[in-house]
């Protein structure tokens, strides 16, 4: 898997490999550590040591550095034997002599069979997230098309997550949004209602989709119930591959109603097969022998990977998605899509075929470890012609285009990182850079938000939220609650990671934990408090900035605050200025809209929800039979008991909850 390999050509000179890794500030951390002939013979010593203990079958190890930190985990046939080979004082690929060097202890964890070891190693990785081996940074889960089959009038709803419901489900979609495409253009073609079953039930006319002819009205009744199964069967068809004989069929129903001078009829055919042309066309390069397949290809450029992803379910293109793993610059591009694939199938369902654009090592055992997963068989190859082929290398050019646009604008955006810099006479440009604001209503709903920015644009999934929560804070105190959500931010970071988090130098792909600088939405004021938190806290090696709205809340005539200068603008036109103003309107926008969701969700709170022990069923039966929580907070414990669903210590819950204090 993503096992470390010697190269059949010997290394450059380690001086050489550090200054080409500086030139794409991609150092490893730590490096210096890891390749001294003392931490060398050190990390080797350790190793011969535990090799004795280790197991002579299939298995996983981890190697741990003095720190506690897992720094790689491997597994083998032979744990002994692959172990043995890490006790070489010499010869070893400039990654593995950091690694060496850098491991204080090993674990070992004995399995079955190779298939077993494959499956935990992967496990292992995604948990420990190991410096030295490939990581998948972007691990959610794939959009579904499902087709209900728990109700007499199946609907079309887009599905994520674990597949519990009854049904038919159709995909993975590479994206929400082509999931949104394809359903709308569904609606159209089959009429398929996409109304929730709750909504479906309390119709008495149809909903405005019956009018724009998006829905056949199977709520009131407005199609038969045979007609509407005869649409599901044909949506059904469609999605599993059959598309050109329900095409077929439609045309000939269209040709049989104008003969028939039912023109009307024949529109609502023509209508319905041009929405199917549509879906088809959206999907560009459809395959014409492959049924099922997933199609990846790797690239490799300025040390940075880029593995694209192709979906083909019923001979149709269902979207593509580029990924970009965390590697060592040094690995081969076969050792990284061996290690990608193990994880990127570790949650999700495998087809029938996975193509590659490299042959991998671990193809046999990884197709194994999927057949036993998915329960069919599932073939792993690396075409070499024909249509497969072809898809493999339509999938490498996306791939190098991804992988050059996500390069151009990682350098635009250090361009803008070193303008800020220099904007606010910053040593060097930020690696992470943090911006704070708050929303609220007179005090109401009170949230913090932070957003976070580096040499990759936004980093969205370092956002995060606070609840202002403390009670001695003054309704609309801006102030107080800018000390509350630094405090709790910085606080937290000291208490895992000390006053000096954040190590000088990270690994390949790696994000700093520790801002270097952070801004501040507001003027003099939120400045002086966010100041008064850092001294408090005795957080160093972090620049701190406010920026203030111009007059008359202009753009372009914002107030700067940082310490040890008097309050300046900067020129109207200045790229440093443009960025951040940027951070400050993606922060307000962040901010802004999780106060939105807190206030949304107080609108639709309920009393009920305050009562311990009563869960959803019961509420549902109690507001089912009395329509409201006013209603029921007048019920006598009698009424209560009578209800449906309810039992009495329930009942008795609900009642002493409403009449506490009561004479």
């Amino acid at each position: 898997m993503s096992r470390p390999r010697e190269p059949d050509l010997p290394e450059p000179p380690a001086d050489d490999i550090v200054e080409v890794e500086r030139s794409f500030d991609l150092d490893l951390r730590d490096q210096s550590s890891g390749t001294s002939p003392a931490s060398l013979k050190r990390g080797v010593e350790v190793i011969r040591a535990h090799w004795e203990h280790a197991p002579k079958g299939p298995g996983v190890y981890r190697m741990i550095g003095a720190d506690g930190e897992v720094l790689y985990v491997g597994k083998a046939k032979s744990v002994r034997k692959r172990i043995a080979s890490y006790t070489r004082g010499a010869g070893h690929t400039n990654r593995i002599a950091r690694m060496i060097g850098l491991t204080a202890s090993m674990v070992f964890v004995s399995t079955e069979t190779e298939t077993e070891a494959l499956l935990l190693e992967t496990n292992f990785i995604k948990q420990m997230k190991p410096r030295f081996n490939v990581l998948m940074r972007d691990d959610k889960s794939f959009p579904y098309i499902l087709l209900t089959g728990d109700h007499a009038a199946p609907m079309l709803t887009k599905h994520r997550g674990a597949r519990s419901r009854k049904g038919d489900y159709f995909g993975p979609f590479a994206n929400a949004g082509a999931v949104n495409r394809t359903l709308n253009a569904l609606e159209r073609a089959f009429l398929l209602r996409s109304c929730p079953d709750s909504y479906f039930a309390n119709r008495t006319r149809p909903c405005l989709k019956f009018q724009i002819k998006r829905c056949a009205g199977p709520c009131t009744g407005e199609i038969p119930a045979a007609d509407y199964a005869a649409l599901v069967g044909e949506a059904r068809d469609f999605l599993s591959g059959r598309s050109r004989a329900v095409r077929e069929q439609l045309a000939t129903d269209m040709t049989r109603a104008a003969d028939s001078l039912e023109f009307e009829t024949a529109a609502r055919l023509r209508d319905r097969i041009a929405a199917l042309s549509a879906i088809q066309g959206a999907q560009g390069i459809n395959p014409r022998h492959v049924e099922e397949a997933d199609v990846f290809a790797v690239v490799e450029e300025a040390g940075q990977f880029c593995v694209e992803a192709f979906f083909f379910r019923a001979y149709q293109n269902w979207g593509n998605a580029a990924y970009y793993p965390r590697a060592d610059r040094g690995l081969p591009l076969a050792e990284v899509l061996d290690a990608f694939l193990a994880q990127f199938y570790s949650d999700k369902p495998s087809p029938r075929l996975v193509l590659l654009s490299h042959e991998i090592e671990d193809a046999g055992l990884l197709a194994e470890a999927l057949t036993l997963r998915a329960g069919h068989k599932v073939e792993i190859a690396a075409p070499q012609r024909g249509e497969k082929r072809d898809l493999v290398q339509h999938a490498e050019q996306n791939a190098r285009e991804a992988l050059s646009r996500k390069l151009a604008d990682a350098a635009a955006q250090e361009k803008l990182l070193a303008a800020l810099a220099q904007a606010f006479g910053l040593e060097a440009p930020p690696r992470r850079v943090e911006v704070y604001d708050n929303s609220h209503i007179m005090g109401a709903n009170a949230v913090g938000a932070m957003i976070v920015a580096g040499a990759q644009g936004f980093m969205k999934q370092h956002y995060r939220t606070w609840n202002i929560r403390s009670e001695a804070l003054t309704p609309g105190d801006d102030y107080g609650m800018m000390r509350e959500v630094l405090t709790r931010r910085f606080a937290r970071l000291i208490r895992e990671e000390g006053e000096n988090a954040g190590p000088p130098t990270l690994a390949a792909g790696e994000f700093p934990s520790k801002p270097d600088l952070v801004i501040i939405d507001g003027g003099r004021g939120q400045f002086d408090a966010a100041r008064a938190v850092m001294a408090e806290l005795g957080l160093t090696g972090v620049a701190l900035a406010s920026i203030a709205k111009g007059v008359d809340r202009d753009a372009g005539r914002e107030t700067f605050f940082l310490a040890g200068r008097e309050p300046f603008r900067l020129p109207p036109r200045d790229p440093a200025l443009y960025f951040a103003q940027r951070l400050r309107d993606e922060a307000h926008r962040f901010a802004i809209g999780a106060h939105r969701a807190r206030r949304k969700k107080d609108f639709v709170k309920s009393p009920l929800d305050e009562i311990a022990g009563v869960g959803p069923a019961r509420k549902r039966a109690l507001l089912h039979a009395f329509g409201t929580a006013r209603a029921i907070s007048r019920a006598a414990l009698s009424d209560l008991e009578a209800t449906p669903g309810v039992n009495k210590a329930t009942a008795k819950l609900v009642y002493d909850h409403f009449n506490e204090g009561r004479g």
